[in-house]
């Protein structure tokens, strides 16, 4: 994609979006501020497909193991490389918590869900991006690492660090003096939400690697097969079985979501029956069908559930059809979440918005749920494009019916305020445009890196004697 590009294929903006779910908010102080003129001149057209580039190296840095020669955060080392030794298993890998050193399973596993969602609807954008490669890697660091916390079929690693003593220690990760206890959930200790959205990535991604790497992909799904079967088998919250998890990731929205997200996204890797019996046989008293959201995020999945279930019908799915009265009630509620985004259900029940236009659901780490939205905006607009189902082809709100061009118009709207279209105009994203955060969310980018430290340590020795 050539610089100053105005328009974008939709799949480079919902990656962009997707990428930036785990992003977090810049402090004024990492805040590049560049000398405002009296008459600000107009912004550039967001170039997405740099912003892709650079959201990519998010993943990078947020590395924890043996890093690869080809790992470009060059300020990053080797880290990690003993975790799950204490418990006799190998939990080297993974991904930290963006400023925490704790490897946290449950929005980790999303992150995943959510990087293989885009790359399986949008594949053809990423690729034309150049950036098949390393969206393949990222989730790849993931899924190698969610099968070697897979022990046993129902046995899953779920932590890796303490978060209270990690909060009271600011150290690079390469450094780290900090407890690494793991912690499992198992049948006596079960955790359905866990081992439910992590069969959800391993479903998704066994989808990405079908074509490259089918062993892979088959590896994939057979874990998620298990890890499904095992968290509707012993059911339970994990943080229920995990007390250490409570204040940093509580699962407030309980199992029955990712149970169902599972499910759904079995079936899309299958396209057995039984996955899609599942969701349809537990949509009242799971919820999928009665709970109306404005919210998709790490915890609450059912806005995300309810699109996947509209999908199948709006593609014409021969299997749905025969489920099509309980499918009807998911895409209800998932238009019902599309028009609060929208401003559509004029109810009382829409997303707020902030003065210069962005949604606003909640005051701490809003944009993981102004990407969130903008990623359901943009993958419904598509099924709107494309659907087979000729009855369908607008969205249907209380307050007016919706093209699926208006869905994307909002999400592109979104994207854009992230990356510097607001009232500041400051960019949201490490090192895009003209004012934005100077460094990533993680420790060490705010220390001497760690390499450079060595050499200078190693000066120092050399020099004394």
């Amino acid at each position: 994609m050539s610089r100053g590009r105005a328009a974008a294929p939709a799949g480079l903006l919902l990656l962009l979006l997707l990428f930036l779910l785990s992003s977090k908010p810049a402090t004024a102080a990492e805040v590049v501020v560049v000398e405002q003129e009296e008459e600000p001149s107009p912004l550039p057209a967001p170039d997405y497909g740099v912003a892709l580039s650079k959201s990519l190296l998010y993943f990078e840095a947020q590395r924890s193991g043996r890093l690869p020669h080809n790992q470009r955060v060059r300020w990053r080392g080797h880290s990690g490389l003993t975790d799950g030794l204490q418990q006799g298993v190998d939990l080297v890998g993974g991904y930290y918590d963006a400023g925490d050193h704790v490897k946290f399973g449950l929005p980790m596993a999303f992150t995943v869900t959510m990087l293989a969602w885009g790359a399986i609807d949008f594949a053809d954008d990423v690729a034309d991006a150049g950036e098949w490669g390393h969206t393949l890697e990222a989730i790849k660091w993931g899924t190698d690492y969610f099968v070697k916390a897979h022990t046993e079929p129902s046995v899953y690693w779920a932590e890796v660090g303490d978060g209270d003593t990690d909060h009271y220690c600011w150290q690079r990760p390469e450094d780290m003096t900090t407890s690494r206890q793991a912690y499992r959930i198992d049948t006596d200790n079960p955790g359905s939400d866990l081992a439910g959205e992590t069969a959800a990535a391993l479903a998704a991604a066994s989808i990405v690697f079908r074509r490259s790497n089918p062993h892979y992909a088959h590896l994939l799904l057979h874990h998620a097969q298990q890890l499904f079967e095992f968290g509707d088998r012993y059911r339970g919250t994990y943080d229920s079985s995990i007390a250490e998890v409570r204040s940093f990731y509580a699962s407030v929205s309980g199992y029955h979501d990712e149970l169902l997200w599972a499910a759904l996204w079995l079936h899309r890797a299958t396209g057995r029956d039984e996955y899609l019996r599942y969701a349809v046989d537990n949509a009242h008293e799971f919820g999928g069908v009665g709970w109306a959201m404005t919210e998709f995020s790490w915890d609450v999945k059912y806005a995300g559930v309810q699109v996947l279930a509209a999908k199948l019908l709006l593609e014409g799915d021969t299997q749905a059809w025969k489920h099509r009265a309980v499918l009807e009630q998911y895409k209800s509620k998932a238009e019902h979440y599309l028009c609060a985004c929208l401003g559509l259900n004029g109810n009382g029940s829409d997303v707020e918005r902030s003065p210069g236009g962005m949604l606003y659901v909640r005051q701490w780490n809003n944009l993981q749920y102004v990407s969130s939205a903008a990623f359901l905006l943009t993958a419904y607009s598509h099924y709107l494009s494309t659907s087979n189902d000729h009855d369908n082809l607008l969205l249907r709100c209380p307050a007016g019916r919706a093209e699926p061009s208006e869905l994307l118009g909002l999400a592109r709207r979104q994207a854009d305020y992230i990356l510097g279209r607001n009232p500041l105009r400051l960019s949201y994203m490490v090192g895009y445009g003209r004012r934005f955060p100077v460094r990533v969310h993680h420790r060490g980018a705010s220390m001497v890196a760690h390499k450079a430290n060595s050499r200078s340590e190693k000066d120092k020795e050399g020099k004394a004697f």
